[in-house]
């Protein structure tokens, strides 16, 4: 080896030496100098763990991290999305303050109205505020929110009254609510009237007094009515629609396009109540009875509950409309907290088509089949006199071919071999098969007698149009149903089958209707049977022609039914009276608060073990539901608040302890009894 080269070092002398290791230490980022910390929904959705928690703002987030934007926060050693709701120059936690993880988009997106909206619904339904916001607030779309918004329209002039000069108070609700009032209504327009006009001429009076204005229905048809009576009398651009067929993106952009002020006004399905209108001065909910304004994800809130509880807190306008009046618009009116606005006598009677009942006197003795048949002669004569001057509609309450089967020797209900499942036929030429799990069915054989014929129990809207095709040769036969709903239909004469709910609109009204199953359906366990029936029929019937035109109904059932009688007065609010006093007189919703606890037989009853019940209230089972247990908890109205509050704070105990599993908790539930 040369001297000049250098000695190739011993390996040894690689090898660091041992000892500690040193690691540089990295300077926390420095806090924001203005209200350094950070009040934070964090979406965890457990009981116990409601209610905001504070974090540090870093000084880079400062400017990002404003009150309603999107944040990302550690806790529990888990990433976690949450909202901020409050910027603070100090904290009341004792100990240690976690840092904000990141800002998701600085877009203020929770508005403190609506993050103060989402308590109090949770409250009333005895959820979480977590739960409430994924109801409220529309999962975040990029693009679109980087997309600017339009700017604000002009506010329109105050249109005319029209048809509401033909309601009692009607005038007096729209000279309020122009003047910046309040003015709380429940509103039941009478037969053939324009409702989604005169809806429109509500929220143009609200907009013309430089006041928001939000219209909840049931779904997307009537949104499209609603919106397109917005477009002919404001204009394009004045509201938009907000319901799920939108899609994520269209739907964000208009939700953005509410939240920073560029529309005031809105019309949508049952999460638009939670929609964001600035200097909101109006809210509606349109056919309030709909089970579809019933929201199927916890906390399980009413769009009818929602949105009165919003009027109450920024202080708007609230009308609840309709054809049918429920027991809880009743209730408003009997407390006082809302006033009726309906149509003159003279004005029903004049536009009210002529209402037939198969079950009365005159037509049991001229057809003794009358109380019996699915379809009476009166439904076949008048179906026939209706076809010679335009469409008719025929209203059959189930979807399907034959939903409903049974032996035809016995008549027990046909169930499935292998789950116990109803049997059903899909249509004629096809073996009958489980509505539960889809098993086939081609050689079944009754397990009581051994027979294997089948007889309908219950026929849908297929059979029944199949049935009318071939008793009216060369009459076009048109569908209606939850899969194919047809919006329209035109003047020519055509049997028109529909489910309830999907009934075209006739350019010129039906000349006839026929409302088949009544008796079925006023036979339906359930508290809210009778009303749900009247509400159908009278939304049917509002689609007919005046009887001086000519209009004619025939239902199918009882005529001494009370709500068949307010079918052929055109009657809601007396049926709506009578049947509020008979729910206070046996203390049921709406004149009682009741909860339905849901879950494994141990878990309701843990749950039961920690709730304190209000004065008054009483325990009902639990009984045993399928592989559950249901319990259900019955207190007096006043002491609904303080129930919801047990509930929650038991279901917080028993989330804090992470004993057993989830109960499901809904308070009034739509489909009660």
């Amino acid at each position: 080896m040369s001297a000049s080269e250098p000695a190739e070092p011993d390996q040894l002398a690689l090898v660091a030496a041992p000892g500690k290791r040193r690691f540089r230490t990295r300077e926390p980022e420095p806090v924001a100098d203005e209200h350094p910390v950070a009040a934070v929904l964090v979406d965890v959705g457990l009981p116990h763990l409601d209610r905001p928690f504070d974090y540090l703002v870093p000084a880079s987030m400062a400017d990002d991290a404003v009150v309603g934007a999107r944040v990302s926060v550690r806790f529990a050693g888990t990433d976690h999305d949450g909202f901020v709701v409050a910027r603070k120059d100090s904290s009341d936690h004792g100990g240690k303050l976690a840092r904000l993880r990141r800002v998701v988009s600085p877009e203020p997106v929770l508005a403190p109205e609506i993050a103060a909206l989402a308590r109090a619904v949770a409250d009333r339904y005895a959820g979480t505020v977590s739960d409430v916001l994924r109801l409220a607030v529309p999962p975040r779309h990029a693009t679109a929110e980087k997309a600017a918004s339009p700017e604000p329209p002009a506010l329109p002039e105050r249109p005319d009254p029209g048809g509401w000069a033909q309601h009692t108070d009607g005038v007096a609700l729209l000279d309020a609510l122009a003047a910046g009032g309040t003015p709380r209504a429940v509103w039941n327009p009478g037969p053939a009237a324009d409702w989604p006009g005169l809806l429109a001429r509500l929220v143009a009076t609200a907009l013309s007094g430089q006041r928001g204005a939000l219209v909840v229905v049931p779904d997307g048809r009537d949104v499209a009515l609603v919106s397109s009576a917005l477009t002919q009398l404001l204009g394009e651009g004045r509201h938009v629609e907000l319901e799920a067929d939108a899609g994520p993106s269209a739907r964000y952009k208009r939700w953005l396009a509410v939240r920073r002020g560029a529309v005031k006004a809105v019309v949508g399905t049952r999460s638009a109540a939670f929609a964001p209108v600035h200097d909101l001065g109006l809210v509606v909910v349109w056919d309030d009875g709909d089970d579809l304004h019933a929201e199927p994800r916890a906390p399980y809130p009413h769009a009818r509950e929602v949105l009165l509880l919003r009027a109450h807190q920024s202080g708007a306008a609230a009308v609840v409309g309709g054809f049918a009046r429920t027991a809880e618009a009743e209730q408003l009116l009997v407390t006082g907290w809302a006033r009726p606005v309906t149509p003159s006598r003279q004005t029903v009677r004049a536009a009210s088509p002529r209402v037939h009942t198969s079950g009365d006197d005159h037509e049991q003795a001229r057809d003794e089949a009358a109380r019996t048949a699915r379809l009476p002669s009166l439904a076949w004569r008048t179906a026939r006199a209706g076809l010679g001057r335009g469409p008719v509609l025929v209203q059959v309450p189930r979807a399907g071919y034959l939903p409903g089967v049974a032996c035809a020797r016995c008549r027990t209900p046909a169930r499935c071999a292998a789950c116990s499942g109803p049997l059903v036929l899909g249509q004629a030429d096809r073996p009958p098969r489980c509505a539960w799990c889809a098993t086939e069915h081609p050689s079944w054989r009754c397990a009581e007698c051994g027979h294997g014929a089948l007889r309908a129990t219950v026929v849908g809207v297929r059979r029944t149009a199949e049935e009318l095709g071939r008793a009216f040769p060369g009459v076009p036969v048109l569908l209606s149903r939850g899969d194919a709903v047809r919006s329209t239909v035109g003047a020519e004469p055509a049997l028109v089958v529909a489910t309830p709910g999907a009934e075209p609109v006739a350019d010129d009204g039906y000349t006839a209707a026929l409302l088949l199953d009544g008796t079925a359906l006023l036979a339906r366990t359930g508290l809210r049977a009778a009303e749900e029936a009247l509400r159908r029929w009278l939304r049917a019937a509002a689609l007919v022609r005046p009887g001086p035109m000519g209009g004619e109904i025939v239902v199918v059932a009882d005529s001494g039914a009370p709500a068949v009688q307010a079918l052929v007065r055109w009657d809601p609010a007396g049926f709506a009276g009578r049947e509020l006093a008979e729910r206070t007189s046996l203390h049921l919703p709406p004149a009682a608060r009741v909860a339905e606890l849901t879950g494994a037989p141990a878990d309701v009853d843990d749950l039961l073990m920690h709730l304190e019940l209000p004065t008054g209230a009483e325990v009902i089972g639990p009984v045993p539901v399928d592989d559950a247990a249901r319990a259900m908890i019955r207190a007096p109205r006043a002491a609904g608040t303080a129930l919801a509050a047990a509930l929650r704070s038991a279901a917080g105990i028993r989330s804090a302890r992470r004993t057993g599993g989830s109960v499901r908790v809904r308070i009034d539930p739509v489909d009660f009894g």
